[in-house]
């Protein structure tokens, strides 16, 4: 038994530290094949939008509002769906996009939460339009947590940013099948870092970035999937403000003061995803942030930890 045991634990160290050197061996060749692919991206010709119909969850404010307004310049048509609430900006929304070139732009309001709802807005625009290129999954909330909260309170988080996206997939890929179109989702690197306070946010973004990558093994290549690992972007989503109004901890500070962010409008997803990327992460700095968790996860524990001072309880 001890015979056994010490073999497997010795095979299992011999396997890793080998995996590891060769790794190590290869990475010119996986760095020189990585520079071949971005030139290659870099000189790959761009999807003609005109005339085609995108669908934007979440498009009222922030980073979906962006992305139609890009889609519009394109001339794309327009399916632009938010939740319901007083102060709703998705009206403004529909008549920027169609100032700004777009043809055509259907507004809806639905909760994505909701599968019925999904099923009704993905009905709408196939109705309206008549067909479907790309669908941009983006609706999304936060919420800080820590182990004083009170846990029932955070399913929304759940049912929002994963099933959200879910069931709007789940319709729409039919639809993606006759035009060979594609499916962008909006996960975070908070799907892959570990942030103080965002357990529940993390989690439901690592969950789309898991379902996603495996719905890739029965789509394509008819349906292309982009998945965007996004930094922190200068939204309303990373202010005080925000999280004042939500249950739970809140942040004592504007992320923006104290961690480096971009503007929406700096996040150019839509060249990326026109281009046929599969995953976009930006500013393109975090992607040695990403390295450094998996390669030195104490340094990174260390380094985020430095920011819990931003949870307030």
């Amino acid at each position: 038994m001890f015979a056994s045991i010490f073999s497997y634990r010795l095979t299992s160290v011999l396997v890793f530290y080998v995996t590891l050197l060769f790794f190590i061996l290869v990475s010119p060749f996986l760095f020189i094949w990585k520079l071949v692919n971005t030139v290659g991206s870099c000189l790959r010709c761009k999807e003609n939008m005109a005339g085609k119909v995108v669908l934007i969850t979440g498009a009222s404010s922030g980073l979906g509002e962006i992305m139609a307004y890009e889609y519009a310049k394109h001339g794309a048509y327009l399916a632009i769906i938010s939740k319901r609430k007083p102060n709703s900006r998705l009206e403004q929304v529909a008549h920027r996009a169609r100032e700004l070139g777009s043809p055509d732009v259907l507004f809806m309001f639905a909760d994505v939460t909701k599968v019925d709802e999904c099923r009704m807005f993905m009905d709408e625009t196939i109705k309206h339009f008549g067909r479907l290129d790309h669908l941009v999954c983006n609706a999304g909330i936060g919420r800080v947590y820590c182990i004083n909260s009170d846990v029932t309170k955070f399913s929304q988080v759940i049912d929002t940013n994963f099933w959200g996206s879910v069931y709007p997939t789940h319709f729409a890929i039919p639809h993606l099948m006759k035009t060979k179109g594609k499916i962008i989702v909006n996960s975070s690197l908070g799907g892959v870092m570990s942030t103080p306070g965002g357990a529940f946010y993390n989690a439901s973004k690592a969950a789309l970035i898991s379902f996603y990558e495996t719905l890739r093994f029965e789509v394509s290549p008819t349906i292309t999937i982009t998945i965007l690992t996004l930094g922190f972007i200068q939204t309303k989503f990373i202010t005080t403000e925000y999280f004042r109004n939500v249950a739970g901890p809140r942040l004592s500070k504007n992320l923006s003061d104290v961690l480096l962010t971009m503007e929406a409008e700096a996040c150019a997803v839509v060249d990326g995803i026109r281009k046929g990327a599969t995953s976009i992460t930006e500013p393109r700095f975090w992607k040695t942030v990403v390295m450094n968790k998996f390669f030195f996860p104490q340094a990174h524990y260390s380094l985020f930890n430095y920011y819990s001072f931003l949870v307030k309880t």
